[in-house]
């Protein structure tokens, strides 16, 4: 390759981000760049870790949107022109990517958008095991040298260029998630499970039916959008957005069913409704679920478990976790960083507000399949209904992020420190900048806390509230509003 002056190279800086690869196609992903990201993924991430005497090998799974097969095929060309062999397992959710790379032990490239809108697609890469690549472990050295490989050329292929096969580990990543949690004894469930025509309806069949060939469980799952299409017909495959749950909400309601499931694109995130049709908190389920682990290790011997929660997840997570004799670990908004803390403290279990659920038995990666059947399992192993159920877990008042755009994004957040904390107006508060700022009241009485945290990429600060009861939620939500969004 001719030397090529940086200024001169394409810039990925926008589609290779923080944590993954995404971006529209195909102006900013095609499978000429997807072949670049292949090849330097190989050299960067790939190749380095592979024992002597081992093949180089890389499993890959895409999935429900149109590009994603073209793209695919053009990243394992770049793999394999390195010298990497490539396992392409096909459709498949983020979590069954993970389940592969975890299970094969070696790296993984998922190429999905979420919920993203149609004309997006990226990659989700992991290291083996499904370690995370992110910026600060391997990503923005694939961003440069994948730029690199734009602007000069794709070296030519290795003298034994590596093998593309196929596998369908489906049914394995089904009998995995069967074995963790135990279904077959609970009373009979009926589930409305959404898919948003997401990877949910490939994956729901298999793990809760008889889709994979694994035994019947006492469920009548009744399917909304299962049909896969990446152009999402009925609505976003995003559950954190109210308006998306509406038609999952009115199904329950209207086929009597004990619960109802969301899952958003990639199938790696669980929104769960009660048989009201009522959400029940993302928080309330990293309680119910984080217990379950809790209770789970201390019956094997293990005490003293870890639960990782990030810092805008209710009061109640860390209550509970160390009233049953556990840990709880606070960390930063974000998956790297839950990662990053699961893996360091060797947590069981950890839970976002978003719906991101960790488990250390599946390889301290994300997935809501997994989240999933602990909650049926919860349900199903006590007769109460699941309002009943979740109560316990959602005894506070939460506001819910709420986004304010503002000219002027560090006086907005000063003029909330002059008045919370300088000033003390509202009482003597406790104040971190773990991430954003939290002021804290709860050791007071009445008891409230809130965060503020300024978006990385737009003039956005984002405010979280929550309080004992809903009046002091309102009136701290309010009253923090009233100083972020003033006139200067």
């Amino acid at each position: 390759m001719s030397e090529t002056n940086r200024d001169e190279l394409p810039d990925l800086t926008g589609l290779i981000k923080a944590y993954d690869v995404r971006g529209t196609v195909p102006d900013q992903l095609n499978a000429e760049v997807a072949r670049a990201i292949g090849a330097a993924f190989a050299e960067v991430v790939v190749l380095p870790e592979v024992t002597a005497g081992q093949p180089a090998r890389v499993v890959i799974g895409n999935d429900m949107r149109p590009s994603g097969p073209e793209l695919v095929g053009a990243f394992a060309e770049g793999l394999a022109g390195r010298g990497v062999d490539v396992i392409r397992i096909g459709l498949c959710s983020t979590d069954g990517l993970y389940f592969a790379s975890g299970k094969l032990g070696i790296p993984g490239a998922m190429f999905t958008a979420s919920h993203n809108p149609a004309e997006y697609n990226g990659i989700k890469l992991c290291r083996a095991g499904a370690r995370p690549v992110g910026q600060d472990s391997g990503l923005s050295d694939v961003r440069d040298l994948a730029a690199r490989y734009l602007g000069e050329g794709v070296p030519a292929a290795v003298s034994e260029p590596g093998t593309v096969t196929e596998q369908d580990m489906l049914a394995d990543y089904a009998a995995f998630l069967r074995g963790l949690v135990d279904l077959s004894g609970i009373r009979p469930l009926k589930v409305v499970v959404d898919a948003g025509n997401g990877m949910g309806g490939y994956t729901a069949p298999a793990v809760l039916g008889t889709g994979a060939g694994l035994p019947e469980l006492p469920l009548e799952v009744v399917p909304l959008y299962f049909e896969l299409d990446g152009t999402f017909p009925n609505h976003e495959a995003n559950p954190l957005e109210p308006k998306n749950l509406v038609d999952l909400q009115k199904a329950v309601v209207e086929h009597g069913a004990d619960i109802g499931l969301a899952f958003d694109g990639d199938a790696d995130r669980c929104f769960v409704v009660d048989e009201n049709g009522d959400p029940v908190s993302p928080s309330a389920i990293t309680a119910l679920v984080g217990l379950r682990e809790i209770a789970k290790e201390q019956a094997a011997g293990r005490s003293n478990p870890t639960i990782i929660h990030n810092l805008i997840t209710s009061q109640v997570v860390p209550d509970l976790v160390s009233a049953a004799g556990a840990t709880p670990v606070r960390t930063r908004v974000g998956h790297s960083f839950i990662k990053a803390q699961m893996a360091q403290s060797q947590a069981v279990f950890g839970g976002e507000h978003s719906a991101h659920y960790y488990f250390r038995d599946f390889f301290f990666a994300d997935t809501g399949m997994l989240a999933a059947l602990h909650v049926l399992a919860a349900l199903g192993g006590q007769p109460h209904p699941l309002s009943a159920l979740a109560e316990q877990y959602q005894p506070y008042v939460a506001s819910g992020e709420i986004n304010s755009r503002v000219e002027d994004v560090a006086a907005a957040r000063a003029r909330v420190i002059q008045a919370y904390v300088t000033e003390q107006g509202a009482g003597p508060v406790t104040t971190d900048e773990l991430d954003g700022l939290t002021v804290s009241h709860w050791d007071g009485h009445p008891q409230w806390w809130f965060n503020l945290r300024a978006s990385n990429t737009e003039p956005l600060l984002r405010l979280n509230v929550e309080a004992a009861d809903e009046d002091i939620m309102e009136k701290v939500r309010d009253d923090v509003l009233a100083l972020v969004r003033q006139e200067n």
